[in-house]
């Protein structure tokens, strides 16, 4: 049993890692869509713009928009996966791809 709960925290304790800042789950987020190269090279920013032109929607949301500096391109399509909207919940972030822009 104590096995057990020891593998639990640590299994919580490797989900919080994970998603702590926005940056951390962007990366997370692009690994698990399997690009862990572009995960752990490309740099990330805030889309200023866009968070300033959607500021209401994305405060309702407690949310900002990302974009990926080196982008993975999508096999199927030939699309960067440039964009991300980051939502807040308590003090862990996730990840979601945005679209294009």
């Amino acid at each position: 049993m104590k096995k057990l709960r020891r593998l639990v925290l640590i299994l919580i304790a490797i989900f919080i890692l994970l998603h702590i800042t926005p940056q951390m789950a962007i990366r997370t987020h692009v690994i698990f869509m399997g690009y862990p190269v572009a995960a752990v090279t490309s740099g990330i920013v805030e889309y200023e713009s866009h968070n300033k032109t959607d500021r209401e929607r994305l405060e309702k949301l407690n949310a900002k928009v990302y974009t990926l500096t080196n982008p993975p391109v999508e096999e199927a399509t030939q699309g960067e996966l440039r964009n991300f909207i980051v939502k807040k919940y308590g003090f862990i972030y996730f990840a979601e791809y945005y679209g294009h822009g």
